[in-house]
């Protein structure tokens, strides 16, 4: 059987159509709700009641909330479904295959946006590698995104009309055998409050020889951002580029982390001087000051990380505010 585990935090305006969609699928049904301040709760306990609803008394974060989702469900497969997605087809086939051989770990659809259309490097990537970390960092992706780099690590050498065997699907949708998520032990909790705790997943998942598969026969509509809409600028930065940092202090040796710490302090000092140097609007603004304090904030976390060595007690939980509540973090996806 499938458990379905959403994570909301002010979900309201998506999570009618997302749990609509999953009406007669026949799947249980998990809502992890952290501390919606928008009546969120409150809809999925009157318009749901079959729904089994965990709410927590503050924001956890995507990964702890999912983790607490997966503690108050039964299925042996486990569906982490985003709030702002819309089931298209069946589950059946995506449960088919994952049951068709114990090596397989996880099974992803295709996702697509509002128009149908298939969002091509989102919904498979490859693990990120030292190099596609540093073109992502000093936006090198971004403005040549045709290069070698970029076209492997999302995959738009991909034939999304077939299936296949992956490295990294996205977590917006993403089943995943329970005996297999619970011997890597789940979600690392450490990224807070969302950002590459997916990316870690995929990567534990395959490092004890689980096979990851992507299935486009089934769609899944995602909107996307949903998460982010309430961040600012400057918190999107941090969260990002904290989460990614301990991403790479978990699976890289020290050489490699100290370059890209490297890499994140020269990209945050380009950004920096763009924004002082490289415009006619005065560097008073409010938008413009924001900007240049998300960029130094970000310089601060790679300094602060190859001064200390330990990227969790030397950089991540020091001078972080998060506005949902949870002392000692704060809150990204800016430019990057």
């Amino acid at each position: 059987m499938i458990s379905v585990i959403v994570v909301t935090y002010n979900s309201r305006a998506h999570i009618v159509r997302c749990l609509d969609s999953l009406q007669g699928s026949g799947a249980e049904i998990v809502v992890a709700d952290n501390a919606s301040s928008d009546g969120t709760a409150d809809l999925i306990r009157e318009r749901y009641p079959r729904v089994k609803l965990v709410p927590s008394a503050s924001n956890l974060g995507f990964a702890a909330a999912a983790n607490m989702g997966v503690h108050h469900s039964t299925g042996s497969a486990l569906l982490f479904l985003n709030p702002d997605t819309v089931c298209l087809d069946s589950l059946g086939p995506l449960e088919k295959a994952l049951e068709s051989s114990e090596r397989i770990a996880a099974v992803a659809p295709r996702l697509v946006d509002p128009d149908g259309r298939t969002q091509v490097g989102f919904t498979v990537r490859r693990l990120p590698t030292a190099a596609s970390l540093v073109f992502e960092i000093l936006l090198l992706n971004r403005l040549f995104p045709g290069n070698p780099v970029n076209r492997r690590y999302r995959c738009l050498d991909l034939d999304v009309e077939r299936p296949s065997e992956v490295e990294q699907p996205a977590g917006a949708c993403l089943l995943v055998r329970r005996s297999r998520f619970e011997a890597c032990g789940g979600f690392d909790e450490s990224f807070f409050p969302l950002w590459f705790e997916d990316v870690d997943l995929c990567k534990r998942l395959r490092e004890q020889g689980g096979t990851l598969v992507f299935w486009p026969q089934v769609r899944v509509r995602h909107h996307g951002a949903h998460s982010l809409e309430s961040l600012t600028f400057s918190e999107k930065q941090i969260y990002w580029y904290r989460n990614l940092l301990y991403y790479v202090h978990k699976h890289f040796p020290r050489r490699t982390r100290v370059a890209i710490r490297g890499a994140l302090l020269v990209g945050m000092g380009l950004r920096m001087m763009g924004e002082l140097f490289g415009g006619a609007a005065s560097a008073r603004t409010p938008r413009r000051r924001e900007r240049l304090r998300a960029y130094w904030n970000a310089a601060q976390l790679s300094v602060c990380g190859v001064r200390s060595g330990a990227v969790i007690g030397g950089v991540f939980r020091r001078g972080c505010p998060d506005r949902a509540g949870v002392a000692g973090w704060a809150k990204d996806n800016g430019d990057r």
